[in-house]
């Protein structure tokens, strides 16, 4: 298998694929990211299908980029008898028209000569890995499992079939141009390949008007763009939820058994990203991600759930996938997430931070909005003094995570803001504020160890936990104080793993088997922390060594192996590219330099 970073993302808002550079497209799920794949060869092996169209013989890459502030990728290779270009996309925007919700494009081009190339289409479903029943309509090729159906147009070749090769001439005159429609419990609609080209041309236009509202003045304007669009196809469009990312079990060890299914949606990240769409402007967007969490979670209230489906329902309970190899031999595959039955306290802070950012930036909140914003306080407030699973979802007993309480502080505080503009009892007030004077008080005596200066993972322990580097963002402590600084230098020194990566916490300390990669988010959060505290070329400098730790297509996922720079971990990572872009508006806000 190709290196994780190897892969570009292609998507439409509610799926997505993942392509290697040899034009191997290994990864998609149909009709939605957590559904069934038809082409699974990524996690899967051969058994598991695959789409890829390109040169026959040997070829380089000289060339592989998104076309400009769109989400169209364009692969390039040279052969011995000229230049051959993959231009792929998905289409996002099918609404208002007789569209299928999944339509694939991909067209080979050629220069300084006709070129031979080759498609393989291998498509099989699910578990099993099952082959489709297939036929012809007109001269197009269509393939079924049931109420799923899949139609593929070609221009210019010879008649594709399921599970063998087809070579082909490309020539400069004549590009070969294959759409892939899908259909599922909904009639087959078949896009010829002009069509369907127009389309994935107007699509760009979208996301290069979509991208336009960016601040040009904003620093690493094109990396936060990039991300932005990453967000934005990782983004169910249908419901608004925020896909942690579009595939499952790609390792954080290779080899190893942490692999995890991250297909669904996690109320943190959502709130996370709604700070970073607000952060550029766009307001929608971060209201949309708001609606999802209000809407999703209302069947639960005051509980908040860890992490939902993309309708807002319970994630399956987790299983690992029988025969299935794996990338690099690591297993199990799983799909399900059984974190989905965990208490997490801190997402409560990161939710109602996110709706007093929404507030502090213009932007009232409904009455349904604050009612729901409420009772979470409220829980919090009831239940602040338990012990949880924490951030990082360990699987082990639950402990009094030092993140979890700074979070609860958080929310308490945040509710409070809000409530400065917005209806609240006076007695629910004194309440909150008395509560959140409490969480103050214990965590600065029970968080904080002396003898490093620092604060801590948990109580009584000397680990220390990267998810702290929040604390010049929250506002219990001063930033620039000695507890704050302690803090963020401590972390850096005895988690950092080389270069600008950080692990989460001391490896080897979460109960589990082998070990994993730093991980990336926090490097982001360490240049946020880096900003707040006033050390603003420090910040730039790290967060310049990031971007150099970003795939070829400018992509993150949630893991790096310290030792070989390879990405590790679900790929790419919403709440990568979320931290990202929230260093890069901390990177804005720095004062100028005299």
């Amino acid at each position: 298998m190709k290196p994780i970073a190897d892969y570009g993302l292609l998507g439409d808002t509610r799926t997505a694929a993942l392509v290697s550079s040899d034009g191997s497209l290994d990864w998609l799920c149909v009709p939605r990211f957590d559904g069934d794949p038809i082409f699974g060869r990524l996690v899967g092996g051969p058994a598991a299908g695959r789409f890829r169209v390109g040169p026959a013989t040997a070829g380089t890459v000289v060339e592989r980029k998104y076309r400009h502030h769109t989400a169209t990728l364009e692969t390039t290779w040279i052969t011995p008898n000229g230049k051959l270009t993959l231009t792929e996309a998905m289409v996002a925007e099918v609404a208002g028209r007789l569209l299928p919700a999944t339509i694939l494009v991909r067209r080979l081009s050629a220069e300084d000569g006709a070129v031979e190339a080759l498609a393989e289409f291998d498509p099989r479903r699910g578990e099993e890995h099952s082959r489709p029943r297939s036929r012809r309509r007109g001269q197009d090729l269509v393939c079924e499992w049931g109420a799923l159906a899949m139609s593929l147009s070609c221009d210019a070749v010879p008649a594709i079939e399921p599970d063998r090769s087809t070579s082909f001439m490309v020539t400069p005159e004549r590009p070969v141009t294959f759409v892939l429609t899908v259909a599922h419990r909904e009639p087959l609609i078949q896009v010829d390949v002009a069509a369907g080209w127009a389309l994935l041309a107007d699509d760009e236009g979208r996301w290069r008007d979509w991208t336009a509202q960016v601040d040009q003045e904003l620093p690493f304007r094109e990396e936060v763009v990039r991300s932005l669009l990453t967000l934005r196809l990782l983004t169910y469009s249908p419901s608004g939820a925020p896909v942690a990312a579009p595939t499952t079990s790609l390792p954080e060890e290779c080899g190893g058994v942490r692999n995890w299914d991250y297909r669904f949606a996690w109320p943190r990240d959502a709130s996370i990203g709604i700070a970073a769409f607000l952060g550029v402007g766009m307001v929608d967007e971060a209201r949309g991600f708001l609606w999802w969490l209000l809407h999703a979670s209302r069947l639960q209230r005051p509980r908040l759930p860890v992490l939902l489906t993309l309708d807002g329902r319970q994630a399956p309970p987790e299983r690992g996938l029988r025969d299935w190899p794996g990338y690099a031999g690591s297993v199990p595959v799983r799909v399900g997430n059984d974190a989905a039955q965990q208490h997490q306290l801190d997402g409560y802070g990161w939710i109602l931070n996110a709706g007093w950012t929404l507030v502090q930036a213009g932007h009232p909140l409904y009455s349904e909005t604050w009612r729901a914003m409420r009772g979470f306080a409220d829980l919090v407030a009831r239940r602040w003094s338990e012990p949880d699973a924490g951030i990082w979802e360990v699987r082990g007993d639950q402990v009094h995570h030092v993140h979890s309480k700074l979070m609860a502080w958080l929310a308490l505080d945040s509710a409070l803001r809000i409530a400065e503009t917005h209806r609240l009892s006076d007695r629910r007030r004194r309440g909150w504020q008395a509560v959140r004077e409490a969480i103050g008080i214990e965590v600065k005596k029970l968080g904080f160890d002396t003898s490093i200066g620092s604060y801590t993972r948990s109580y009584g322990s000397p680990e220390l936990d990267a998810a702290l580097l929040i604390l010049p963002r929250i506002g219990l402590e001063e930033s620039g104080s000695p507890r704050v600084r302690g803090t963020v230098d401590a972390i850096r020194s005895r988690l950092g793993a080389g270069g600008p990566l950080l692990y989460r916490y001391p490896p080897g300390r979460d109960g589990l088997a082998g070990g994993e990669g730093a991980f990336l988010p926090c490097s982001f959060w360490l240049v946020d922390a880096l900003a707040l505290d006033g050390r603003g070329r420090e910040a730039v400098d790290l967060f310049t060594e990031l971007m150099d730790r970003a795939s070829p297509l400018g992509l993150y996922a949630e893991e790096m192996d310290p030792d070989t720079g390879a990405h590790l971990g679900n790929y790419p990572q919403a709440l990568t590219h979320a931290a990202l872009i929230q260093a890069a508006l901390s990177l804005r806000d720095l004062p100028p330099v005299s």
